[in-house]
C-alpha cells in the first residue's frame, strides 16, 4: 500500500477535531510513520466510542465496567497518539478511583451500576504494568516529572509483590496475575498474556527495577516451553513438576491468550515460537470474509469461536506479516469504533506496535 491508501485506511471515519501531536519521539527507526498524524482520525474515534470525559475508558459488553488494563491501554494510546489531554483525564480518573490500596498497585475493575463500584481490591499486574508504562512514555513525551514518579512507585510494587521465584526452578522469577489468589503452597497460577516484555524492559531500564526485566527473559522462556506443544493457553499451573494447563482457569488459547503473539511480537520476538504457532493458525483459518479464531483448542488448533469483529482481524494481520514477512498492511481492516472496546483496543495497540517494531507491516 501507498501513504495516500494508509490515510484512507485510517481516516475512513467522518473528521472529529484532532487532540494535536507531538512528534511521534525520539529513537524510531526508518519507515516508521507519526501516528499522531496519520492515524489520528482512529484515535478520536477510538475516544468518542470508549473514553467517558471524566477519563473512564469503559467496556459496554462487561457490565459497563471499567479496568486497570483498559485504563492502562488507553493511555499507552494517547501518549503514542501524542493526546496530553485525554492522558490526564485517564490519569486522574484511575489515580481517584482505582488507586485505593495503599501499595501503589491499583484495584482491577470497577462497576458503576454496583452497590459497592469497586468491590474487589484486588489487582491485575496487567493492568498495573500498562499503567506504570504508559506513565513512563508519557513523562517523557509530555515532558511531566509526576507521572516519572508515580511510575516508579508502581514499578517497585509489581517488583515487591507480584514477581516470585518458580516452584520447578527457583532461579526463575514468574509474573503473577496479582498479589492475591495465584501463588499456593507448592504451585503458582500463571496467565502468560501478562507477560509484556518491552514494556518489563522498559519500566525495568526507566525505575531501576531489574526484578521486571528478569521476569520479562524468563517469561519468554516460559512462553517458548508452552509453545513446544501447541499454543499458548489463557491460564497455566507451574508446579515443582513443570507446567500444566490450569483448567478450572479454563484450558482453551483465548481472547486473553490472543494478546501472547501480539506483545512479542511488539517486544521485537517476531519468530518466537508462540509466535509462529499462531501464525499456523491464522494462515489456515483467516480467509476473506470469514471470521477469525477467538477460542482455540491449544494441543489440535481446533477453532472453538470466532468472531468478525476487525480488531481481530487486525491482529491476524500483524502475525502474518511480522512473523514470514507477508505483504506490507496485509488484511489490515480499517478502523471500526461500532465493535467492542477490547477488539478495538487491540486493533489500535497492533498498529503502534507494527509501527515501533516491524513498521514494513502498517499499511503504507
Amino acid at each position: 500500500m501507498n501513504r495516500r491508501n494508509f490515510l484512507a485506511l485510517f481516516g475512513g471515519m467522518p473528521a472529529l477535531s484532532a487532540a494535536g501531536g507531538a512528534a511521534w519521539g525520539q529513537g524510531l527507526g526508518l519507515g516508521t510513520v507519526d501516528l499522531a498524524q496519520v492515524a489520528q482520525p482512529s484515535w478520536q474515534a477510538w475516544k468518542t466510542a470508549y473514553l467517558e470525559d471524566d477519563g473512564r475508558v469503559i467496556d459496554r459488553l462487561q457490565q459497563n465496567s471499567s479496568h486497570s488494563e483498559g485504563q492502562g491501554y488507553g493511555m499507552v494510546l494517547a501518549s503514542e497518539f501524542g493526546d496530553a489531554d485525554a492522558f490526564r483525564r485517564m490519569f486522574d480518573w484511575t489515580e481517584a478511583t482505582l488507586a485505593i490500596r495503599g501499595d501503589a498497585l491499583l484495584a482491577w475493575r470497577y462497576l458503576p451500576g454496583s452497590a459497592e463500584r469497586v468491590p474487589d481490591h484486588n489487582n491485575a499486574s496487567d493492568g498495573d504494568l500498562f499503567y506504570a508504562w504508559a506513565l513512563l512514555r508519557a513523562a517523557r513525551r509530555f515532558g511531566d516529572d509526576r507521572y516519572q514518579r508515580r511510575a516508579e512507585t508502581i514499578a517497585a510494587a509489581l517488583s515487591e509483590r507480584c514477581i516470585l521465584p518458580s516452584p520447578h526452578d527457583a532461579d526463575k522469577l514468574l509474573f503473577i496475575p496479582g498479589v492475591q489468589g495465584f501463588a499456593s503452597p507448592g504451585h503458582v497460577i500463571i496467565n502468560p498474556s501478562y507477560l509484556m516484555p518491552r514494556a518489563m524492559r522498559e519500566l525495568a531500564a526507566g525505575t531501576g527495577e531489574q526484578a521486571l526485566a528478569t521476569a520479562a527473559q524468563h517469561g519468554e522462556e516460559m512462553l517458548l516451553g508452552l509453545a513446544q506443544d501447541g499454543l499458548v493457553p489463557d491460564w497455566v499451573r507451574v508446579t515443582a513438576d513443570g507446567i500444566e494447563p490450569a483448567e478450572e482457569f479454563g484450558a482453551s488459547a483465548g481472547y486473553e491468550a490472543m494478546r501472547v503473539p501480539l506483545f512479542l511480537v511488539w517486544s521485537g520476538l517476531t519468530r518466537h515460537p508462540a509466535v509462529l504457532q499462531m501464525l499456523r493458525v491464522y494462515e489456515r483459518t483467516v480467509l476473506p470474509g470469514a471470521p477469525v479464531p477467538t477460542r482455540i483448542e491449544p494441543a489440535s488448533a481446533v477453532v472453538l469461536e470466532a468472531s468478525s469483529d476487525p480488531g481481530y482481524r487486525a491482529l491476524a494481520a500483524l502475525v502474518s506479516c511480522a512473523g514470514r514477512a507477508a505483504e506490507p498492511g496485509m488484511m489490515m481492516p480499517p478502523f471500526d469504533p461500532s465493535q467492542p472496546y477490547y477488539p478495538a483496543t487491540l486493533q489500535l495497540l497492533a498498529t503502534v506496535a507494527a509501527n515501533e517494531v516491524s513498521p514494513e507491516c502498517v499499511p503504507l
